[in-house]
């Protein structure tokens, strides 16, 4: 089968024929139909498999503490040699997916062949033919639900985790900082909750776009960003500020802080700089959250990898639940993510869609 690979040394980024994975217990084999790139995530991705060794280790630090360890355990020899062999090996790339149940493994009940599905997660909901994903990160889809929108799942279970650590109430002012893929979701969501929104973003393309999607205005990040949010805000400020960027600079935390009320709340959803400055969020005595990916669940092997559930009554959401209620949102046309693809390519021409967002 093909499946799009970048190799960690080089950074290139290729169409690679592979095995086909197999059926194992617990997982579900799924016959692909859409995947999804998300720009800015990815990007970030492609670009830090790029770095040279030196500049890895300098943006890394907690990989050379496990070289460090590893060279203190098995000597320099071991270590260098697994660090050459991790450079030399290919990442898979992606992580939202949707396609249709080829066959399923010991132990699934919740899924049968035939089955419409989305499916999430690194090195599982990858860009490849065929994917082996655990139960618990794939969720059928609604009848309404084409293949394409259904790919959105994984991002879309991200953004309303953010929502959700938000605590939002109804008519509350919120200010959404960056608007690619995951903050269009984002909006939408808010707008879906009762809130009104305020949206900011470098390209003046996405406020627009964003704009319809709900919120009420925005702009680009200057010198007059906080002035517009407060007077958008009727001299309050944001209730809460979801940073959805995609950039190592520290600019959104700090005008995250900038732009909200007192007591605000701001949740970090994207991958951005967390340099924060104490002066405003002490004085102002914001609570910050920093979202962990699709939710409850995430990165615990017994859940993603092993299938154990999370007890509906004690987590109402998981990861999983998160995929299927954003899915439901956008099966009763609350969320839609027809303006939010830009491109289609088969598999083939997966270099070059890589290319134009690298």
């Amino acid at each position: 089968m093909k499946q799009i690979l970048q190799h960690r040394k080089s950074g290139e980024v290729m169409v690679a024929d592979v095995p086909t994975p197999s059926v194992r217990r617990g997982h579900v084999l799924v016959r692909t139909a859409a995947s999804l790139i998300s720009a800015g995530t990815e990007r970030m991705a492609i670009e830090e498999n790029r770095k040279s060794l030196l500049e890895k280790a300098r943006t890394r630090p907690d990989l050379i503490k496990q070289v460090v360890r590893r060279t203190l355990d098995e000597g320099f020899n071991s270590a260098y040699q697994a660090v050459r062999d991790k450079l030399d090996s290919r990442v898979a790339l992606g992580y939202s997916a949707a396609g249709v149940v080829a066959a399923v493994g010991e132990g699934v009940t919740n899924l049968g062949v035939g089955d419409r599905v989305a499916c999430a997660g690194t090195n599982y909901a990858t860009h490849a033919e065929m994917l082996s994903v655990p139960r618990n990160l794939c969720v059928r889809l609604p009848d309404a639900v084409d293949f394409e929108a259904g790919a959105f799942g994984a991002l879309g279970a991200i953004a309303l985790q953010g929502v959700r650590l938000a605590e939002l109430t109804l008519g509350e002012s919120v200010a959404v900082i960056g608007l690619g893929l995951l903050g269009q979701l984002t909006v939408q969501l808010l707008r879906a909750n009762g809130c009104r929104v305020f949206g900011l973003d470098l390209d003046e393309s996405k406020i627009a776009l964003a704009k319809l999607h709900g919120a009420e205005d925005g702009c680009v990040p200057n010198d007059e960003a906080g002035r517009r949010v407060l007077e958008w805000s009727r001299g309050r400020g944001a209730d809460a500020v979801l940073v959805t960027a995609a950039t190592e600079s520290n600019q959104p935390i700090e005008l995250a802080g900038e732009i909200s009320r007192l007591k605000g709340r701001i949740v970090a959803v994207g991958l951005v700089g967390m340099d924060v400055p104490r002066a405003v969020y002490f004085e102002r005595e914001l609570s910050l959250k920093v979202s962990m990916s699709y939710g409850p669940g995430r990165y615990d092997p017994v859940y993603e990898e092993r299938g154990h559930d999370y007890p509906f009554p004690y987590v109402r959401w998981t990861e999983g639940r998160n995929i299927e209620a954003f899915l439901d949102l956008v099966a009763s046309n609350s969320i839609g993510v027809e303006r939010l693809v830009t491109h289609r390519f088969p598999i083939e021409e997966g270099e070059q869609a890589y290319r134009l967002i690298s």
